[in-house]
């Protein structure tokens, strides 16, 4: 990563060459709470825009600027940069009520949320969504496991967030039951659309749930989504001819990932992955732009596993070393408050999420959690029924028999939060980065040691040609 930020405002960062491949990415290569939203904050100000692409309101992404943390939901991190755009991009979908509500406590807060534009092709998070959402989980919890096929082979619980966000994105595949950003703003549409789905929708809970009172009303429903439309209406825009235009005119744009690769519905751990494509392949579908136009892509991980919900991770710790870990790293979800499963890193998947997202840059966080560890393990390979594999196995109940291989290094003792360069940082904090990079075969140019984004180490200096003024 080719700029310099000595003060933390961002001065001197941005892209590195010119027309095209000279968009960047930011993306997560964990399942999640990565680190994302730090990253994208610090980079905003040397960009033109800032673009999200894929997830809903079940993303949450924290920064920290002068101690003041925000957590943001739906609104892009970039929207803490003044006179940078925040998009909204067509493949996100959208519940616009938590929008609202999210632009108000910002606004609240002195952020100014004039810049914020919304995809009219995002689709809408609607009230049965989030029932819709709520009771498969209800239902899968409580579904019966045949005791004919091993426990491996169950199907559980996916551990979503009930943020209504699969049940939205499966509407929006099954295409009739779709409601869009645009439709807000066309009250006979939406009333006709809505209509039609909720005497679906209820008669789809009626047979799931016998006796009880239809749950949805479409009149009560589309009397306040119109009243959301008008409160957006301002906001609302073809998002995908402004990045054209902005592109077309030599700006700049910084696409930000929700979720992670390890929870792409088409390469993460399936069937425990959210419904959207989380990796930087997301980027085309999701924002209308080419992804050949995005050069540099930054792979955002922890210098730990984490994982919310359902599904395996294969170097879970279920010890005081995982406890020791959530509390120092604060290992609880910006979105639900769920305490984090916690675990060593995963090399394997790491570097398969780096494959698979193209990554030209790691982003390395909370390597200050592991201060003060006497001994830190790397995953290296898998045992596997059919032997040893250094292959990241995408399937979510192959991944469940696997056993993880550890690779030991010495840690190190010292707080490293005041560090700012990486010579300055302990011996073994610095061969533990260094084989991160080794294995996964791209370089660390970034290493977070503090929630702040002032607590941030650059590896290379220099200021680079391009970005904004």
């Amino acid at each position: 990563m080719q700029f310099s930020d000595q003060d933390g405002s961002g001065a001197g960062m941005g892209p590195a060459t010119a027309g095209v491949g000279r968009h960047w990415a930011v993306v997560g290569l964990q399942w999640g709470d990565e680190g994302k939203g730090k990253l994208v904050d610090r980079l905003a100000g040397r960009f033109d825009a800032v673009v999200r692409y894929n997830g809903g309101a079940n993303a949450g992404h924290s920064v920290v600027v002068g101690g003041v943390r925000y957590a943001l939901h739906l609104v892009p991190s970039g929207i803490l940069a003044p006179g940078v755009l925040a998009v909204v991009g067509n493949g996100v979908v959208v519940d616009p009520e938590r929008l609202i509500e999210e632009m108000d406590g910002l606004s609240a807060r002195g952020v100014d949320v004039s810049a914020l534009v919304l995809s009219d092709r995002a689709h809408v998070v609607l009230p049965y969504h989030k029932a819709e959402d709520a009771l498969r989980e209800e239902l899968l919890t409580a579904a019966p496991v045949d005791e004919k096929s091993p426990p491996k082979h169950a199907v559980s619980a996916i551990g979503t967030t009930r943020r209504g966000i699969g049940p939205a994105y499966a509407d929006k595949v099954q295409r009739a039951t779709a409601v869009r950003v645009g439709d807000l703003l066309r009250p006979e549409l939406l009333r006709s659309k809505l209509d039609l789905i909720c005497s679906m929708k209820n008669a789809i809970f009626r047979g799931l749930r016998p006796g009880e009172p239809d749950p949805f009303n479409a009149g009560e429903i589309a009397d306040r989504m119109i009243g959301f439309g008008e409160r957006l209406r301002p906001v609302i825009k073809d998002t995908t001819y402004l990045l054209h235009d902005l592109d077309r005119a030599g700006k700049t744009l910084l696409f930000e990932g929700a979720n992670a690769t390890m929870l792409d519905v088409d390469h993460g751990t399936f069937p425990y992955v959210t419904s959207s494509n989380a990796s930087s392949l997301g980027i085309g579908p999701g924002s209308g732009l080419p992804p050949q136009k995005v050069g540099t892509i930054i792979g955002v991980v922890k210098a730990y596993s984490t994982r919310v919900g359902g599904g395996p991770m294969p170097t879970e710790l279920f010890d005081e070393t995982a406890h020791r870990i959530r509390e120092r790293g604060r290992e609880y979800g910006t979105t639900t408050g769920r305490p984090r499963r916690v675990g060593w890193i995963d090399l394997v998947a790491l570097k398969y999420a780096a494959m698979v997202s193209g990554v030209t840059e790691i982003g390395l966080t909370l390597l200050d959690v592991l201060a003060g560890f006497d001994e830190l393990k790397l995953c290296v390979a898998y045992e596997t029924p059919d032997g040893r594999t250094d292959r990241f196995l995408p399937d979510g109940f192959d991944l469940a028999e696997v056993r993880p291989v550890y690779e030991s290094m010495a840690g190190f003792g010292d707080e490293i939060t005041g560090v700012r360069s990486f010579e300055d940082l302990p011996g073994a904090a610095r061969r533990y980065v260094e084989a991160i990079e080794a294995f996964v075969g791209v370089p660390v140019r970034t290493i977070g040691v503090g929630p702040d984004r002032v607590q941030t180490i650059e590896r290379e200096a220099g200021v680079p040609a391009g970005g904004r003024a």
